[in-house]
């Protein structure tokens, strides 16, 4: 993988992506969906359910014919949005769980949950995808072969995410298509987060094929819990409150210098895009930096794109 984007190399990862899925499911004796029904994120979800029932001994006949079912009334995905789905819900569920307790009004959690989209929120992911494509149709042309459904949140307490388990999905809040306090318009804010997003899972199927980071190792007391027992190293990320391991920040690293990028493609399009870059570029510097101070950490593959990270920012705004 490299940080400017690349739709074939994507296509080479998730080619790789599913032939292991298609492994899970011929230990199962299951047949994969037709077509290209794999790469929909709820078969993704369903490949992991097969594959944790497996370490438990041969599926059994009617869990077989359920999981059967579903495979064969799989169809082949479409780029776009995606309303609220079962395997979407759950995912949101396994995110908030992730995540530092956040208090909404009256002092009740802040939840978020999976919404429906409107007209107006279509028209603006349509606009975001056109002015994408125009600046930038390489990126353009990666995310559509790296996310198949772009889901809406609703709610305070998360922003966007990937996750693994329903590879393929974004999930965005939908406050990311309005025009934010500052006057940032909703496209752009849009396509920053498809370019955010998909970036997150292009790594998931990269590191797949190649990983960036060496195998975890205990890190002895400075990676301890408040239980006291040994744990892996934590560090402070530029786009998150909590720490996050190393993988966390080389994500938001390739992340935030793709992000870069995008911006400087939109140079001229106000003082509102202008701050928006000038802030990424400084969270950018602070991920370079810390990811640099751990390098040790990363494999051959993770160092390099580390350096093109590092190159981005060097490059003249």
């Amino acid at each position: 993988m490299r940080v400017e984007p690349d739709a074939q190399g994507a296509v080479d990862d998730r080619t790789g992506l599913l032939e292991r899925m298609r492994g899970v499911l011929d230990r199962a004796e299951l047949a994969p969906p037709p077509g290209e029904g794999l790469r929909r994120p709820a078969a993704v979800e369903a490949v992991h359910t097969v594959q944790r029932a497996l370490r438990s001994g041969p599926l059994a006949p009617d869990r077989r014919r359920t999981l059967a079912d579903l495979f064969d009334r799989m169809t082949p995905p479409a780029f776009g949005p995606a309303g609220p789905r079962d395997h979407l819900r759950r995912s949101v569920t396994r995110a908030l769980r992730a995540i530092p307790a956040a208090e909404g009004v009256d002092a009740r959690p802040a939840g978020v949950e999976v919404a429906a989209w409107h007209a107006a929120e279509r028209a603006v992911l349509a606009e975001a995808v056109s002015l994408l494509t125009g600046v930038w149709p390489e990126s353009a042309a990666e995310t559509r072969e790296t996310v198949v459904e772009i889901a809406l949140l609703e709610g305070r307490s998360i922003d966007g995410f990937t996750d693994f388990t329903v590879h393929g999905a974004v999930l965005i809040n939908r406050k990311r298509l309005a025009t934010s306090d500052a006057g940032l318009p909703g496209p752009v804010r849009c396509a920053e987060a498809l370019v955010h997003e998909g970036a997150h899972t292009r790594c998931n199927a990269a590191a797949l094929k190649e990983p960036f980071l060496l195998p975890d190792r205990p890190t002895g007391s400075a990676g301890s819990d408040a239980s006291g027992r040994r744990g892996h190293l934590l560090v402070a990320t530029p786009l998150r409150a909590d720490p996050r391991p190393l993988t966390g920040l080389f994500q938001q690293t390739v992340v935030l210098a793709r992000s870069v990028l995008l911006y400087r493609r939109l140079d001229g399009l106000g003082p509102a895009v202008e701050a928006r870059h000038e802030r990424l570029l400084g969270s950018a510097h602070q991920a370079v930096n810390t990811l640099t101070a751990h390098a040790e950490a990363l494999t051959a593959h993770g160092r390099q794109v580390l350096a093109e990270c590092a190159a981005v920012l060097k490059e003249p705004a």
